[in-house]
């Protein structure tokens, strides 16, 4: 057992000036007391925000929807306005984890938990996440869940968030408060690719802290769908899941938003997947074509070729299930 002090913060303000380097901010502590108890990561000590606020969900005057950092993954999923303006966020939070996860997870931290794959948590093994230059045992190792597109000769692990697939569908935006006041970042610019640094998960600055998400208006948004693929009908994290959200006219596609999970060391934009549908008509055939222009950037290893077809055809699917929905009458 490894000693550490533990505060807590009634303000933002009281937080962002108890931190230091030796220091990590404490929520739901769904993944954070994991890693700590495996050894992964050892703060000296803990600041809990719970106190601060930040658990609201409000319309701004625009129509964006501003998610405050500590609403309970239950309360988003359970939300109306996520309930009928963007479902598939809703969808996508139901799909991550048990009730008794959601009811303790955050928003923010659904955001900034780390990678589940399985040498990270072992320290018995190399991996350049929790020990940089150590080495990537998935390289020769067990690689089902392996990222597809975008990873590195130093890391191969996938972001494990089924929140963030939808989100980043939506061009979210994330409101982080830090030393230097406010800032808002894309939700594409949040997190980061492995390269040469995959010890290195975000864009955040560590003395920064994540106040609200904030999900544009997008009308179209209200049609959407998330699916999510796994190893078992209980919670487990995505071999692949598919975020879309579709805007059809006339059997044809206007619009479309399209992002996938377990792909990337990242939430997974799918833009040229994106630019192929705009304008093509709604059938199967043009949505495998999309998926194909898509995933022409894959990388397949050894364990996780399957993963390929996997995604063509549930991008597919769930194109397909919305078109089928769109085209059913209203009452």
């Amino acid at each position: 057992m490894k000693p550490f002090a533990f505060e807590r913060a009634a303000s933002v303000t009281e937080a962002l000036g108890l931190f230091d380097a030796d220091t990590a901010f404490l929520a739901g502590g769904t993944n954070l007391v994991d890693l700590m108890r495996l050894g992964v990561c050892s703060p000296q000590r803990l600041i809990d925000i719970n106190g601060v606020g930040l658990d609201e969900i409000t319309e701004l005057a625009d129509g964006t929807i501003s998610v405050g950092a500590l609403v309970r993954n239950s309360d988003l999923a359970a939300h109306e306005l996520i309930r009928t303006r963007c479902p598939f966020v809703a969808q996508a939070v139901v799909a991550g984890a048990s009730a008794q996860l959601r009811n303790m997870a955050t928003t923010g931290g659904n955001l900034l938990q780390r990678t589940r794959c399985v040498y990270f948590g072992d320290l018995t093994t190399p991996c350049n996440k929790r020990e940089p230059g150590s080495g990537c045992s998935a390289k020769e190792g067990f690689g089902r869940y392996n990222a597809l597109i975008g990873a590195s000769p130093h890391c191969l692990a996938v972001h494990p968030s089924d929140l963030c697939i939808p989100l980043a569908a939506l061009d979210a935006i994330v409101v982080a408060v830090g030393p230097g006041g406010t800032r808002r970042m894309p939700f594409g610019e949040f997190h980061r690719l492995p390269g040469d640094t995959p010890h290195i998960d975000t864009n955040l600055d560590p003395s920064e802290l994540v106040v609200a998400v904030e999900i544009p208006a997008l009308g179209f948004a209200a049609s959407s769908l998330y699916r999510k693929v796994r190893e078992r009908v209980s919670y487990a994290f995505a071999l692949v899941s598919v975020a879309a959200a579709v805007d059809l006219a006339d059997g044809m596609v206007r619009d479309v938003r399209l992002a996938l999970g377990g792909v990337s060391h990242r939430p997974y934009r799918a833009r040229a997947a994106e630019e192929a549908l705009r304008g093509q008509s709604a059938t199967a055939e043009s949505y495998r074509a999309a998926a194909d222009a898509e995933l022409e950037a894959a990388k397949p290893g050894r364990d996780n070729a399957f993963k390929v077809p996997q995604l063509r055809n549930t991008i597919v699917e769930v194109l397909s299930r919305l078109a089928a929905q769109a085209a059913q009458p209203t009452s």
